[in-house]
């Protein structure tokens, strides 16, 4: 049975996953995460080395035929380099390539970041699937956009392209990738907080208790999580900033729209949790703002892998790299 390897490279965990590579309807095998050894990269390397070996031996009748990499960037695509993820800060030039080349041969590996990562699992196996121009936007911790062009991934000069959090929609707002007024700083689960604890401080100095925050004790436990919670239970400041998060969410859709003309963009994370408070105000938005002929032929959907996204991200990259060596491209 050919199967392909994952390996997804996080902050806080790292999982090693396989998934059976042939057919129309790719079967996933088996996930096993563990912590991230943030200081030691490289014997976090070698447990995926020595992760993917053991379950070669122990399933016999698997064959590897290309393995897969998720990670934050930013990376060195092309040498298999993690350069300086924010999020990993010993794993500066970590060689990723070199010790699985030295394993497992000629196998076919490819790295992505994670946003990419997930924008091929929603192309080949969710929402995106049977489209050839396909934006997936991550909208969870941040904001970032897997570009899948004329049916390839779309990753720029230098691997750069995709960065939609950056673009500036206000010259005043929460912060985002560094930028007030960001799309990612509207919309990510930072940013959301942002709007929430500034807008709590304001409604308590009047003598108001919005649910998400009672007193100032609970400014500081202010996530998007607690302010959608109360936004579902009525709360109206809670409503009032997802209406906003909405605004420029169909704001910055609109952008890329336009610029674009997917057929399909594909949303996960904070977008799928919290579609029924943040759809009926980004459509609107979207159909003031980009042009018609565009809007026309868009769809703007959930994550059709929802929670499980995650687990299809890297095995995705090592299924597309499995598709480049062997045939098979959409």
């Amino acid at each position: 049975m050919d199967v392909i390897a994952g390996i997804d490279i996080g902050g806080t965990k790292c999982a090693v996953s396989f998934l059976e590579a042939q057919g129309e309807n790719p079967v996933f095998l088996s996930k096993e995460k563990v912590p991230t050894d943030e200081p030691h990269p490289e014997k976090m390397v070698q447990y995926f080395v020595e992760k993917i070996s053991g379950e070669l031996e122990a399933h016999k009748d698997w064959s590897l035929k290309a393995i897969g990499i998720s990670c934050g960037g930013p990376l060195d695509e092309q040498r298999g380099l993690i350069l300086c993820p924010p999020n990993l800060p010993h794993w500066d030039h970590t060689d990723l390539f070199t010790p699985l080349k030295e394993r497992f041969g000629e196998v076919p590996v490819m790295l992505q970041n994670d946003a990419n990562a997930c924008a091929l699992a929603e192309w080949q196996l969710g929402a995106g699937k049977g489209c050839r121009n396909m934006i997936f936007l991550t909208f969870g911790t941040g904001l970032g956009a897997g570009l899948i062009l004329n049916g390839e991934l779309y990753s720029g000069t230098n691997g750069m392209a995709g960065e939609a959090g950056h673009i500036r929609l206000s010259k005043e707002g929460p912060v985002g990738y560094g930028k007030e007024g960001s799309f990612e700083g509207f919309c990510s689960g930072g940013g959301i907080a942002q709007l929430g604890k500034r807008a709590a401080e304001k409604a308590l100095q009047e003598g108001k208790q919005p649910l998400f925050c009672k007193n100032k004790e609970e400014l500081e436990d202010i996530s998007a999580r607690t302010i959608a919670e109360a936004a579902e239970k009525g709360d109206p400041l809670a409503l009032e900033i997802f209406e906003t998060v909405a605004e420029r969410l169909g704001e910055g859709l609109s952008i890329l729209i336009d610029l674009l003309n997917p057929e399909r963009i594909v949303i996960g994370s904070i977008y799928l949790r919290q579609e029924k408070l943040l759809k009926p105000l980004m459509e609107k938005v979207i159909h003031k703002e980009a042009l018609g002929q565009s809007v026309s032929v868009v769809q703007v959907l959930p994550a059709g892998l929802g929670e499980k996204l995650g687990d299809y991200a890297a095995v995705s990259v090592g299924l597309r790299a499995y598709q480049n060596t062997y045939g098979g491209k959409k």
